[in-house]
């Protein structure tokens, strides 16, 4: 079994699910009391916002950067980055390290395919909706992507580091959520992309009139299938 190398703590209410979830899946798979081999570098998200808040993403890759030599450090034999914004600097991560980096985007969108859609919402943050970084790697996995007009991205943004970041669960966040997605529907979205791990703490699939992709959950067995020869 392979050792994964798991970077956290952005925020921490996204990085338990990515541990239980990979352990989950191992033992589904193995059977028995096997549970995943993990390194964890958990970060303080507090440093990481304010370097986004600031639009300062070199600063941000080398603190991402000497998270994945700490991993390294720590054998493991690849690298998990619970995040979706920070798919940003994941090439100044990968660089620093001689272990690969598997990129959340990849297997989010070959589930995607493999239900036969190829245009699909996208939710996440101000940043992920809105910079090349990650719906350019979906466009070139064959997706075309449709995000929220300008003032739904904002709320949802606002939700995610207001509310989710804490812990906080809001019915009116819920519903607007819903809204949001019922809008990506009529503009021609066959799914929706829940591109921020934060995001399944508020809706599920319930919630929405389309299939969601949970990239926590899908980014999640796939490491765990990757570590045992699985995936």
């Amino acid at each position: 079994m392979k050792t994964i190398g798991l970077i956290g703590g952005m925020s921490w209410e996204s990085t338990v699910p990515y541990y239980r979830q990979i352990n989950e899946t191992v033992r589904e798979q193995l059977g028995g009391l096997h549970s995943a081999k993990i390194v964890l570098v958990s970060v303080d998200f507090h440093e990481v916002e304010a370097l986004q808040r600031a639009g300062d993403w070199e600063a941000s890759g080398v603190l991402l950067a000497q998270a994945a030599r700490s991993v390294a450090a720590g054998g493991a034999d690849f690298i998990v980055l619970c995040t979706n914004t920070m798919h940003k600097v994941a090439p100044a991560m990968q660089a620093a390290v001689d272990i690969p980096l598997l990129h959340i985007a990849d297997p989010t969108a070959a589930a995607i395919r493999a239900a036969g859609c190829t245009t699909v919402g996208l939710l996440g943050t101000r940043f992920t909706m809105e910079q090349a970084f990650y719906r350019e790697r979906l466009g070139e996995l064959g997706l075309e992507v449709v995000t929220p007009e300008q003032a739904d991205r904002d709320i949802v943004h606002r939700v995610i580091y207001e509310e989710l970041c804490l812990g906080r669960i809001e019915p009116e966040s819920r519903a607007a959520y819903r809204r949001i997605m019922e809008d990506l529907a009529a503009r021609g979205a066959q799914a929706i992309i829940l591109g921020c791990t934060e995001i399944t703490l508020l809706v599920n699939a319930y919630d929405a009139p389309v299939p969601l992709f949970d990239t926590t959950a899908i980014h999640a067995r796939h490491a765990a299938l990757h570590a045992i020869g699985a995936a």
